[in-house]
């Protein structure tokens, strides 16, 4: 009777304990490397198929061990047990484990802490952009807006592995895109730029280049640069351009400024047309200080350009492209390694020396 007895609970003992340590490994996974994600989680559902598995094959056998026929087994009892009888569990145990690892790999186990990072050539770029109402002028056609948002737009699709970034200003200023590499998004931002986003009515150079700079002082690109874009000369902000300049410099970040329009009258839409459907101007007068512009970028070992036209502003972005340093800067995007391998190739180890030991140390006699 304890003899049937223990032919019961010894498989069942062995199936909760493989059971177990098998939940145990996944969480030591999980704990070792929190990153760790299942591609098919729903494989890890063929450890519950190894009780039905080892049950109708080892187990039962684990249960009977190895039985040879003698008329006096009283005698074979009472001697000492052997090698074999004591590896004799081992052949399920090896099986067990192994079946274990297949279906840990079958999730296709991946991790983010063995992704490989991308080393791509490029720098960290800040546009800092005046929406003030100066901005329509149009003497840059359409408009000096429109001007802006077409260069800068062709601007950003030259680039291939530069993080970049947008501020507007007009009073104030404001953080339009942080950097980023998906240049459809920031182009799409662009685009939908329009006069009156932000209060129009002054030009806060120091803010709008200080909240740029902001976003470059973490960065860990070896080359940061500021392209500041503006028709005006700075009356308002609680900080000066030379103060965002000198931050500007501290931080090793140079600025590039393009300065759109000159002293004198300019045209402006009225938003009427006259009796032919042709849109009229009025002539108005904004103050520029180019010299302000100029000395911002010499401190910080950047150029600068003043342009009168469409065809000048593209110019000076041009110059701009060909200026801009290269450096190194990484991908941080999110890849996954595939670390199945490393649980299918002891699975497979461990199947052949289960298949070795049956036909050799543990083989059966009839």
């Amino acid at each position: 009777m304890r003899t049937r007895l223990g032919r019961i609970l010894l498989p069942i003992g062995w199936t909760v304990g493989v059971l177990a340590l098998s939940a145990l490994a996944v969480f030591a996974l999980l704990r070792f490397d929190p990153d760790l994600r299942f591609e098919h989680p729903w494989a890890l559902l063929l450890l519950l198929a190894m009780p039905l598995v080892l049950w109708n094959g080892a187990y039962r056998t684990l249960a009977r061990g190895p039985r040879l026929t003698f008329s006096r087994t009283a005698a074979l009892a009472a001697g000492p047990r052997g090698l074999g009888a004591w590896l004799w569990p081992l052949s399920p145990a090896l099986r067990a484990v192994a079946l274990a690892l297949v279906a840990v790999a079958l999730a296709r186990p991946q991790s983010v802490s063995q992704k490989s990072k991308a080393e791509v050539e490029g720098i960290d770029i800040m546009f800092v952009m005046d929406l003030s109402n100066s901005m329509r002028a149009a003497d840059v056609q359409p408009t000096r807006l429109a001007g802006a948002k077409a260069v800068i737009d062709d601007f950003i699709g030259r680039r291939r592995s530069d993080r970049i970034g947008a501020v507007v200003f007009g009073r104030d200023a404001y953080v339009l895109c942080p950097l980023t590499l998906d240049y459809t998004a920031l182009r799409g931002m662009v685009a939908g730029l329009e006069l009156g986003i932000v209060d129009g009515r002054g030009t806060a150079i120091g803010n709008g280049t200080a909240t740029g700079l902001n976003r470059l002082r973490r960065s860990d690109a070896k080359s940061k640069v500021v392209i500041l874009l503006t028709d005006g000369d700075s009356n308002s902000g609680n900080i000066s351009p030379r103060q965002s300049a000198e931050f500007a410099k501290a931080h090793r970040v140079k600025i590039y400024s393009v300065l759109m329009g000159e002293r004198g009258d300019v045209p402006v839409p009225t938003g009427r047309t006259d009796a032919f459907g042709r849109p009229e101007y009025e002539m108005a007068e904004y103050p520029v200080n180019p010299e302000l512009l100029r000395e911002m970028s010499r401190e910080t070992g950047g150029e600068f350009w003043q342009v009168t036209d469409a065809q000048g502003l593209r110019n000076s972005f041009h110059q701009i492209l060909d200026r801009l340093d290269r450096s190194k800067i990484a991908d941080a995007g999110v890849l996954y390694a595939e670390a199945f391998p490393s649980f299918l190739a002891p699975a497979l180890v461990l199947v052949a020396l289960e298949v070795l030991l049956r036909f050799t140390r543990l083989r059966r006699f009839p």
